[in-house]
């Protein structure tokens, strides 16, 4: 009764919206754009949140090597679901998995909104991973089945500049909503946008299933999740303060032998199966390997340590949320200029030279980010911020030119699924590995910082007595009060001290790390003709060969 009802109702659409008819040459555009509705508010939500975390430390009363979760587990589960949703699309159709991704993580945000303590909000930044980890892959499928291989280019090119807007306006987005509402207004935004996605799916999107559904990999896809979420549990705790161990603890121990289980047990099944859950005989192929090690290493050095800048803006310097999101607004933009150029060049240069400056252009702007301190001025944090955005938008078109440049038409969706997998899991170890190195280095430079305060020197007791009389004229103390909140005033400014030190260290560390992607760049195989081929619709050298 209710599906007779539906193309009763859809019959009725076709004859009022002609363009709702999939042979209508308008029919192709309003797919990519219910696909990007729901595109750039994925790609909003893994940016939205940074800005907020400064809020939640001190609403629920936490550090930043337990708020990091909210980050981590996200972006976990969202490299983990990346690889499964090509299955489920095929086994269950493209349209139905892509409406269950969107009732996922629409539902899931608002239960985000709703959390009481910061464990429920992990687990609901958990749902809101799996339905987003469906999404963008889908998406993407669904735009390139609609589009013909002559217009895909501009296609996706569209496609992309929602994930690259929704970069540069997901800081501005929820510093606005957190200064003028409160952190729940950061995940009750995508409750209406995602209403609008799933109407918009239901009633553009045509349902597509796959004539060759092949077997999925369970024991491929438990032993991934089981060796990627050990091995994090194992980098991020180590240092924490209910770990009394250390990194000899029991739970620590325990971690990584199940996360090396893990690894065996699904390299083993990965190879020895018919329909891998992940294609590792892609690494067999030069340029697709080194460029997943480019941007393991982009994700785990860019995304892994950028999550610390607002925090630093809001806690150390006074930036209010809104503020601390406007200062990552041009990054976007700039990538999306600077993009074009570096295709151009790399069309008709070689691909590899824009790789390599956008590679050494990045790490730069960590190394200019590790002498940040408490009176660095504007200038200082937009400059470095300026240079990034151009460097990803000149390293990116060129490194997935060169990745994909040699593989056959028939693996280029498993191909390019898994780069962006590599990339997801990249940015959580991150996060949790540069949380850890952040609590040590604060702890260090505390410790370094307090060895220097000398409470008998001359200095000392004028500082001392300067805050006592502030203390006793602005907020009417008591003499032995003023005392007290003047020594909490040197220590809280010590303890600031000591963290901004740590969020130097970990930048100087980033921006190292990426710096290491040079050697392997600039040994990538280039073919003049690679790029220009991908352009035009036309099959990979590789693909001629087989």
């Amino acid at each position: 009764m209710a599906h007779a009802g539906w193309r009763a109702f859809r019959k009725r659409l076709l004859e009022d919206y002609p363009q709702l008819a999939p042979a209508h040459p308008t029919y192709r555009w309003l797919v990519l754009a219910g696909v990007m509705i729901s595109t750039f508010m994925a790609v909003l939500d893994a940016t939205i949140v940074n800005v907020a975390l400064s809020k939640l430390m001190s609403s629920f009363g936490v550090s930043v090597d337990r708020v990091e979760w909210v980050l981590t587990a996200y972006l976990l589960v969202f490299g983990v679901m990346l690889p499964t949703s090509g299955w489920l699309a095929d086994h269950l159709g493209y349209k139905r998995i892509f409406l269950v991704g969107l009732v996922v993580f629409t539902s899931s945000s608002f239960l985000c909104s709703l959390a009481w303590n910061l464990n429920a909000l992990i687990v609901f930044r958990i749902l809101q991973g799996a339905g987003a980890g469906i999404l963008m892959p889908v998406g993407m499928a669904i735009v390139t089945r609609e589009f013909p291989p002559e217009k895909r280019g501009i296609a996706l090119g569209f496609w992309s500049m929602a994930a690259s807007a929704s970069v540069s306006l997901g800081p501005a987005i929820g510093g606005y909503l957190i200064e003028h509402y409160s952190w729940h207004a950061v995940f009750d935004v995508n409750v209406p946008v995602g209403i609008v996605g799933m109407a918009a799916a239901l009633v553009i999107l045509r349902e597509h299933k796959s004539e060759d559904v092949r077997t999925f990999d369970i024991v491929g896809f438990v032993s991934l999740t089981a060796f990627l979420t050990s091995l994090l549990l194992a980098l991020s705790n180590g240092n924490s303060a209910w770990n009394t161990g250390g990194w000899h603890s029991t739970y620590i121990r325990t971690c990584f032998a199940v996360s090396a289980v893990a690894l065996v047990v699904f390299l083993t099944t990965e190879f020895s199966v018919e329909h891998p859950l992940i294609e590792l005989n892609l690494f067999k192929n030069f340029n697709f390997a080194v460029s997943n090690v480019l941007m393991f290493l982009f994700g785990f050095g860019m995304f892994g340590s950028t999550f610390l800048l607002p925090i630093y803006l809001q806690n150390s310097l006074g930036y209010t949320a809104l503020q601390a999101g406007l200062v990552f607004l041009p990054v976007g933009l700039l990538q999306m200029v600077s993009a074009p150029f570096a295709g151009l060049f790399a069309d008709r240069s070689s691909p590899k030279i824009p790789a390599l400056l956008g590679i050494m252009l990045m790490a730069f702007t960590f190394y200019q980010f590790s002498s940040l301190s408490f009176f660095s001025e504007r200038h200082d944090i937009m400059l470095p911020l300026y240079l990034r955005g151009i460097a990803m938008g000149i390293l990116f078109p060129p490194l997935m030119t060169l990745s994909i440049s040699e593989i056959a038409n028939r693996k280029m969706a498993q191909a390019s699924g898994l780069i962006n997998v590599i990339r997801q899991l990249g940015g959580s170890f991150g996060v949790a590995v540069f949380g850890t190195i952040l609590t040590r280095r604060t702890i260090y430079h505390m410790a370094m910082y307090g060895g220097q305060v000398n409470p008998y020197s001359d200095a000392f007791r004028q500082t001392v007595m300067r805050l006592q009389a502030h203390a006793v004229h602005t907020a009417g103390s008591t003499g032995a009060e003023a005392v007290n909140q003047a020594r909490a005033q040197i220590g809280s400014f010590v303890a600031n001290q000591a963290f901004i030190r740590a969020v130097d260290d970990v930048f100087l560390l980033a921006g190292g790390i990426i710096l290491i992607g040079v050697v392997p760049a600039f040994f990538l195989k280039t073919h003049k003709v690679a790029s220009a081929r991908i352009r035009a619709g036309a099959k990979p050298l590789q693909a001629h060969m087989e």
